[in-house]
């Protein structure tokens, strides 16, 4: 085998395990986040034999959080963000192992595509940690059911047409163009640099912009209910799109006029 082809065998070796790798975070967040969904749909829903041991509410006020619950929700949203957003992200790990193994054959160190990606989940984990405390104010002033869902219509509705309008900002373009074009986002952003720190900084940007795109997008949970599946699966299948496929912008500004017509008809409802 010639050098090249070599090099091309590595190559695709490489793509195949990072991609297996991927796949395998991807499915242990959503293999938890089955469990923990049916752990709560498996609960007593009358108020009496509610379990404390998640959410913790009293009727007709919830009970006040401890660290405990603070942590295991901020785990719960984290790994929500894992499950969701790990596959839009392969398109950057791949560049980078490519750039990465052009690197090492020129005789030169690379930082691993680990410090790149747990950059990218970093930026995650602080939307996270927003996302939380979002959640402790809504419950704290009973503006969400047990189920982790809105209690209030108008700011269901409100959420809709938020997410809908956030559509068609140019804030929402300049983020999208980010995630859809790779190799662009590197150029802007002073090219991949061989040092630990650079990649793990380079994957923050990469995510805080993935975050700038869909943070809104996220705040859906909240109307159809943070543990709820199917909700889950949707927005991340409709992000993959929007992210990967010819047309994604188009897309997404239809999505935005589905949103806004559906969080005005919630509030004629």
């Amino acid at each position: 085998m010639s050098g090249d082809d070599a090099l091309s065998a590595a190559m695709r070796r490489e793509r195949a395990i990072a991609l297996t790798a991927l796949l395998f975070i991807a499915t242990l967040a959503w293999l938890w986040l089955l469990r923990e969904a049916q752990r709560m749909s498996g609960m007593d829903m009358s108020m009496e034999g509610m379990r404390m041991s998640y959410l913790q509410m009293l009727s007709p006020a919830y009970a006040p959080w401890t660290w405990t619950l603070g942590l295991y929700l901020f785990g719960m949203w984290f790994v929500m963000m894992i499950g969701m957003m790990t596959p839009s992200a392969a398109p950057m790990v791949l560049l980078y192992l490519g750039v990465a193994r052009h690197a090492v054959r020129s005789g030169h160190r690379f930082a691993s595509a680990i410090w790149f990606f747990g950059g990218y989940l970093a930026a995650w984990a602080v939307f996270s940690l927003v996302a939380t405390l979002a959640h402790w104010w809504l419950e704290s002033v009973a503006l969400m059911t047990p189920m982790m869902r809105t209690a209030s219509t108008p700011l269901g509705a409100a959420v809709l047409i938020a997410a809908g309008v956030y559509q068609w900002l140019p804030l929402k373009d300049a983020c999208l163009a980010q995630c859809r074009a790779p190799l662009s986002f590197i150029q802007q952003h002073g090219g991949f640099r061989p040092e630990a720190r650079a990649a793990l900084r380079l994957g923050f940007t990469h995510g805080w912009y993935c975050v700038g795109c869909c943070w809104v997008l996220m705040l859906l949970l909240l109307v159809g209910g943070v543990m709820n599946l199917l909700w889950i699966a949707g927005l991340a299948a409709f992000v993959l799109i929007e992210k990967l496929a010819p047309g994604g912008r188009w897309i997404s500004r239809a999505a935005g006029v589905v949103a806004i017509a559906a969080g005005l008809w919630m509030l004629r409802g």
